[in-house]
Order: C-alpha cells, then sequence, then structure tokens
C-alpha cells in the first residue's frame, strides 16, 4: 500500500526549549524542519515550501512579525499558512499578527493537546483549499474545452452543413426531374434542417447550463405544439400500440382547443418532443399516454404527461441527472435532463410524480400570460 508524503512544518523559535518541545509533539505524524532565527527561516523557505510554519514573535533581530510580512509579500510563499507562537497577551499583539495574514495563535506555555488541535486544522484548512483550487482548475479546463467544442460546431459542421441544405434547393430548381427524384431531395433538404435545429440546440442547452441563455418569451399554445409532437411520433406510437388522449382541466379536448404558455416555441417543441417520446417507450402496450393541463392558481399552469409503467424506485432519485438512463438500449441520458433545464429556463420546473402505483407521472409547470 502506497501511502501518503507527511504534510511539512517549519518550526521558528530561538528558544531550544520550546523547539524541543513542538518538535516531540509533532515530530510522529509530520516531517519537521526547525530554523532559530528569522534569517534562517526566509532562507529555509527559499528551498523549501512547507504546509505550515509555526513562528515565535519575539526573536532576536528580525521578529516572527518581520518574518510574516515577508512571506506574504511574496508570491511564492504568501499562500503558506502562519501560526504564531506568543508569550503575549495583549489583544493588539493578536490583532496585529491577523492583520499581517497569520491564521491563528498558540500561547506559550504549550498545551500539546491545543498544539496538535491547531495545527490538525489548519492543515486540514490548506489541504482542502487546495482541492478546491484544483477542481476550480479543472472547472476552467473543462470551460475553455467547451468554448472549443462551441466554436468547432459553430464554424466546422455549420457551414458544410449549410452546403448540404442548399444543394438541394438549386437542384430543385432543374425542369427534368422526375416526382422521385423530387421527393429524395425533399428528404435530404429536411434531414439537413433538422441537423441544424439539433446543433442549434445543443448551443443552446450548453448556454442554458452555463446562464447565458438570453430568453425570449412570448405565448406559445401548448396543445398546438403537444399536437406537431404527436404526429411525428406516429409511427412509434402504432408499433408500440399505445394511443394519446389530451384534457383540459380534466375534460376532453376538440382539435381546435388552445391554451397558451408564456415560453418560447422552439424550447417547448423540444422539451414536449423528449417527454412524450419518453412516456410512449416507457409505456406497455396497448395502454394509453395522457396529456393534461390545468390552472395552477399562481398564475402559471400545469402539464401533467403520465404514462402506464412504475419509474423503478432505485432511479428515482437520478431521473433527471445528466446521462442517467434505465431500461433503454442506446438512451442517451439527457432527455429529461434537458426537458428540466429548458422547463427551468423557461421560468418554470419538471418534477417526476411516482405516487400512484402503475404510473409515471411528470409534472411540469409553466408560467402564463
Amino acid at each position: 500500500m502506497v501511502r501518503n508524503a507527511k504534510q511539512t512544518i517549519l518550526i521558528v523559535d530561538d528558544v531550544e526549549t520550546d523547539l524541543d518541545t513542538l518538535v516531540g509533539t509533532l515530530g510522529d505524524n509530520y516531517d519537521i524542519a526547525v530554523a532559530l532565527d528569522g534569517p534562517s527561516a526566509l532562507e529555509i523557505l527559499k528551498n523549501q515550501r512547507p504546509d505550515l510554519v509555526l513562528l515565535d514573535i519575539l526573536m532576536p533581530g528580525m521578529d516572527g512579525y518581520e518574518v510574516c510580512r515577508r512571506l506574504k509579500a511574496d508570491p511564492a510563499t504568501r499562500t503558506i499558512p502562519i501560526i504564531f507562537l506568543t508569550a503575549l497577551t495583549e489583544i493588539q499583539d493578536k490583532v496585529t499578527g491577523f492583520a499581517l495574514g497569520a491564521v491563528d495563535y498558540i500561547t506559550k506555555p504549550f498545551d500539546t493537546l491545543e498544539v496538535k488541535a491547531r495545527v490538525t486544522t489548519h492543515l486540514a484548512l490548506k489541504a482542502a483549499m487546495e482541492r478546491l483550487e484544483r477542481q476550480n482548475q479543472t472547472l476552467a479546463e473543462a470551460a475553455r474545452l467547451r468554448e472549443d467544442v462551441e466554436y468547432i460546431t459553430h464554424h466546422d459542421l455549420k457551414g458544410p452543413l449549410n452546403a448540404i441544405i442548399s444543394l438541394p434547393q438549386l437542384m430543385l430548381a432543374a425542369d427534368n426531374l422526375t416526382a422521385e427524384q423530387r421527393d429524395y431531395l425533399d428528404i435530404i433538404e429536411q434531414s439537413g434542417y433538422k441537423m441544424l435545429s439539433m446543433i442549434n440546440l445543443s448551443l443552446d442547452l450548453l448556454k442554458m447550463e452555463q446562464g447565458r441563455y438570453e430568453l425570449s418569451p412570448s405565448a406559445v399554445d401548448i396543445f398546438r405544439v403537444a399536437r406537431k409532437v404527436t404526429a411525428e411520433f406516429a409511427a412509434l406510437r402504432a408499433a408500440r400500440k399505445v394511443s394519446l388522449a389530451f384534457f383540459l382541466s380534466g375534460a376532453s379536448v376538440a382539435e381546435d382547443t388552445a391554451f397558451a404558455v408564456i415560453g418560447e416555441d422552439l424550447l417547448c417543441y423540444c422539451m414536449l418532443s423528449n417527454l412524450i417520446k419518453n412516456a410512449i417507450e416507457h409505456s406497455p402496450p396497448g395502454e394509453q399516454v395522457t396529456f393534461s393541463v390545468q390552472g395552477a392558481g399562481d398564475g402559471g399552469c400545469e402539464l401533467r404527461i403520465t404514462n402506464g409503467g412504475e419509474t423503478a424506485r432505485e432511479f428515482r432519485e437520478r431521473f433527471f441527472d445528466k446521462y442517467a438512463t434505465f431500461g433503454k438500449a442506446g438512451g442517451t441520458g439527457l432527455g429529461t435532463y434537458s426537458a428540466r433545464l429548458m422547463a427551468r429556463t423557461m421560468q418554470g420546473d419538471l418534477m417526476l410524480d411516482a405516487s400512484t402505483p402503475g404510473q409515471t407521472t411528470l409534472v411540469l409547470r409553466l408560467p402564463c400570460p
């Protein structure tokens, strides 16, 4: 088993009995370096970076305050925590030390339990700060990587895709094409537009995650959007023998029933596309998926998409996690994650209701005009 290297403590004190006490107290658990005066300590710190400095204040020549001042002025040593060792008891002496950048005091004569406790605490804090700094660096690298991906998507993918979309348009202007050829070109053009829409949406989702998405809200007929999504999944519904019914305030709705929410048309379409497809795919064959809308009494509305079949209990807490999948081969785990992200971007929310045995309900809340 590989052991982690011991943390290092530099003890600076001109009183050898105090040094002996501190070395005896800490030597078993830490690597110890010793200096008898300020200049010797600064010389050691030119070549070593201890994890903690225990620094006596009252020393001949250069006192502890001056040593601390120099360490905090040097970018190479300013982050090393310093605990002052002192027999001084005046509040002003402690205030001076804290103002110079010390993190704590240990009063002479030493209590070994206090020494161990304070040293352990500040070394743990230093280790935690270093972990946080590494995490921040990792996040910064990830942010730069995302920016690179965004640039590549914009410039390296959208350019060729625009050419793919433009070519069928040019070819369709010819007079010598058969009906079958025109159908093929239409399919190519529509597929290109669909891919372009997916690329644009992926960039928008990235902006939502980063809090950079600029929402342009307007009134959206949520039933119109839901009917459009349902029509596009006609083949999937037929293959799974799943029907879909619409309700408003508990009553069935006519084909021309409208209900306005506040949001963006494209976001509503993508969000419902993910949720309705998920409901169809997880509904047992022969059952019905319901899409019901009702006012929420708080200036908003509540949309409930219900399908037969329970969500596994062990998966419920991860239902909206990014990349989480359950019982779906080849799934990306982005459907419900992105749907909730879009709902929250539109000042709403998306929740899972698994309280009814044998059913799964997704509760979507959105603002209304």
